[in-house]
């Protein structure tokens, strides 16, 4: 072990750097300067983001509990490009709700701690490692789903989130405890070798998904879901829905697909019925929706339910279109959960009913939320489009033809919702729109971003053959 090793862990010990750096601003600047802390955090990330750009050898470390490869690279790069992005577009919620109250800097700081926690949980080479990542990517998240104290709803969002929280971390850790009973090992290379299907085993593997399925929001673990989206600010519903879940839809494919292989024949039938549940009971719930943030959040929780379609085939071209539909859900979701602050922060209107007429006022969020929305609904030519064609391949070169025709019932479903919105931005009179207002650097910055990658990435197709080139490592 010598310090060349050490940076091969940049990810790590960057973020880590600028998380203290961002300490020590919080106790020498200033209070009346404390808004510098703002533009600080969102330049240091910048530059981190731009730093995970430069390639980085494979390895293993740590005796094996430390691992990355190029696939495993390039997610960190996704999540941090989303994690820039969702600081765009909070930049003027803290500088105007938070910064005043003396607690912009806990804010970056927990939000640091929680990547850095997602991390180490995809780069794990043994359940220690995995279940230290967990943790600590989940307990911040809690703190900062009750972050606006004065309100009640966020109150409640943080004790629902820590304690469903909790529990599913316990389920998930009992599991690990029979598969390390009946493998020997916690690391995930010796595990490979000898795992095989007994009940224990079985049994194992079902609590350990279960406690995981917890963070992706899968039916029946999502009824925590809605409420804590709801309650929390718009910030961290936006972290939750697509950094969150996205760090932990990667590495359950990457356990499902390495040390649970031998047992696909047993959970292809339980991702199979659980896909179907998800998809149904996301769509059909987000029908009755009027508040933006709860129909984010039974979207997001049929979103997941397309993901499993990927996740079931255990092949290359299951790996490669989980991530890159992953990639292309943070931009359309974030550009979505972009629109809802914006308005949120100028108006208090967090309600569909709200957002009739729209169009006439605010042209531009309109068109935004319109491209977020169609993106998410599946509709060509934009990147979501595509996501799903990809998605809809991988299980039909397995067989799942019936999967595939159930899962195209919901994509109906879910475009019929989501006209909703755009037909209340574009075609509904409202005497009282919200009026004309212009966002400032940072946010429109942001929804710059997701528009780029929301246009560019269904188009441009070598993004696409690159991960899955990457993606033959784990099949």
């Amino acid at each position: 072990m010598n310090f060349s090793n050490f940076l091969l862990m940049r990810h790590e010990i960057l973020l880590l750097t600028i998380t203290l750096l961002l300490l020590i601003g919080e106790i020498f600047i200033n209070k009346n300067k404390k808004s510098s802390l703002v533009h600080l955090a969102i330049f240091l990330f910048g530059i981190h983001t731009a730093i995970g750009f430069f390639a980085i050898d494979e390895c293993s470390i740590f005796g094996g509990s430390f691992q990355t490869n190029n696939l495993i690279h390039l997610f960190k790069n996704v999540l941090n490009i989303g994690v820039f992005t969702l600081l765009l577009q909070s930049a003027d919620w803290i500088q105007e709700k938070i910064v005043n109250q003396n607690r912009g800097t806990e804010f970056f700081i927990l939000l640091f701690t929680s990547l850095l926690g997602m991390y180490f949980m995809i780069s794990a080479g043994d359940f220690l490692m995995f279940y230290i990542g967990l943790e600590l990517s989940t307990l911040p998240v809690a703190a900062l789903a009750s972050y606006e104290t004065l309100k009640r709803k966020s109150s409640e969002a943080g004790i629902k989130l820590i304690l469903s929280a909790a529990l599913a971390s316990g389920v998930s850790l009992f599991g690990i405890s029979l598969l390390y009973a009946t493998s020997g090992s916690i690391f995930f290379h010796n595990i490979i070798e000898v795992i095989t299907s007994t009940n224990l085993t079985i049994l194992g593997f079902i609590l350990f998904f279960a406690g995981l399925s917890f963070k992706i929001s899968l039916v029946p673990f999502h009824f925590w879901t809605a409420d804590v989206y709801e309650g929390a600010p718009i910030s961290v519903a936006s972290y939750l829905s697509v950094i969150s879940k996205g760090a932990a839809a990667f590495i359950l494919m990457v356990l499902m697909f390495t040390i649970f292989k031998p047992l696909i024949h047993t959970w292809e039938n339980i991702v199979y019925i659980v896909a179907l549940a998800t998809m149904f009971i996301g769509n059909l719930f987000a029908l009755r929706q009027q508040n933006m943030k709860r129909f984010l959040a039974f979207s997001s929780i049929a979103q997941a339910g397309f993901i499993l379609l990927g996740l079931i085939t255990g092949t290359q071209l299951g790996t490669a279109t989980v991530v890159y539909f992953i990639l292309i859900y943070i931009f359309s979701n974030l550009a979505a959960f972009g629109v809802v602050q914006a308005i949120s922060l100028k108006t208090g209107k967090e309600n569909m009913d709200d957002y009739n007429g729209l169009y006439r006022t605010n042209p531009n969020l309109s068109l935004v939320m319109m491209l977020a929305l169609f993106s998410l609904a599946g509709i060509p030519p934009v990147a979501g489009f595509f996501g799903k064609f990809f998605l809809f391949t991988a299980a039909a070169s397995k067989g799942y033809y019936l999967l595939v025709f159930l899962a195209v019932v919901n994509v109906t479903i879910s475009l019929y919702y989501y006209l909703l919105v755009v037909r209340a931005m574009f075609i509904r009179k409202n005497d009282h729109p919200i009026p004309f207002f212009k966002n400032k650097l940072y946010m429109r910055l942001g929804l710059l971003i997701t528009v780029i990658g929301i246009l560019v990435l269904g188009l441009y197709s070598p993004l696409y053959d690159y991960i899955y080139e990457l993606s033959s490592i784990y099949n």
